[in-house]
């Protein structure tokens, strides 16, 4: 059997995005950076093959045990604000600019899910899995995310006052030759965000916003912070070993924590 390349990865998760092919094969691998291969007008990027009275018919139906599949499915727009969604598999929907506001997604799977300007503003994703996603300006303003992990597109994204205690948006070092995948905050609002002890090593988090956030005991080795703004951050105990923190704006009494940090010199120290 022909191997698969990089390339030929590329062609069928846009190939599985659009409805075209079962995903045979795991599509997450290349789903970091794929915005530029595929069309958000088509049908599948913007319209809904389900309503919000056909997915609360499909809660009702399922039997203890059972999670909610809605792998694969076109979803944009709908309103499913405060839906139960515990557990559900979302993985490879569209859910561009869906409302799901104050849903209940704990322990989710929305791996390769594509949730462009979605929000999730106060919902319950503690524990859910959001790898390969594409959530450029989402909202989860006041969202809990502890424990979830986080290795996909979140540039632009809102995540005032949200908790991420725990949460893993670090690389993911065993797929390297097909791509590292991590959390991209490029340009996120992260303002008081509660980031105690996650883990975002070798993540994107340039020009981010992350005054006041709660930064105590994370892992931010050698990720890249340059340009993003940590004043007022409590960094206690926090693992800035190899930042790039070129551009950053720190506190200048904050500036101890930054010791194995590089670009340090480069730092804006207010």
């Amino acid at each position: 059997m022909m191997p698969f390349t990089r390339s030929r990865w590329a062609i069928r998760l846009v190939a599985f995005a659009l409805g075209a092919v079962a995903p045979a094969f795991p599509a997450r691998i290349s789903a970091q950076g794929m915005m530029s291969g595929v069309d958000l007008n088509t049908p599948a990027f913007t319209q809904a093959e389900l309503s919000r009275a056909d997915i609360e018919g499909l809660i009702a139906k399922l039997k203890p045990g059972q999670k909610l599949d809605l792998a694969g499915k076109s979803l944009n727009a709908l309103d499913l604000s405060k839906l139960d969604l515990q557990g559900a598999d979302l993985r490879g929907a569209r859910l561009n600019h869906a409302n799901l506001s104050g849903a209940d997604l704990r322990g989710a799977v929305l791996d390769d899910v594509w949730a462009l300007g979605a929000d999730l503003s106060g919902a319950d994703l503690s524990g859910a899995r959001l790898f390969g996603a594409q959530m450029l300006h989402a909202r989860f303003d006041r969202a809990d995310l502890s424990g979830a992990r986080l290795a996909g597109d979140f540039t632009g994204a809102h995540f005032a006052g949200a908790k991420l205690a725990g949460a893993d948006g670090s690389a993911d070092m065993k797929n390297q030759s097909m791509g590292l995948m991590h959390a991209v905050m490029r340009s996120a609002d992260l303002r008081g965000a509660d980031l105690a002890r996650a883990d975002f090593s070798r993540a994107d988090l340039e020009f981010a916003q992350l005054n006041d956030a709660d930064l105590s005991r994370a892992d931010l080795s050698h990720a890249d912070v340059a340009g993003a703004d940590l004043r007022g951050a409590r960094l206690e105990g926090a693992n800035l070993d190899g930042a790039d923190v070129a551009s950053a704006h720190i506190d200048a009494a904050a500036a101890k924590n930054f010791s194995r940090a590089i670009n340090l010199d480069r730092a804006l120290k207010d």
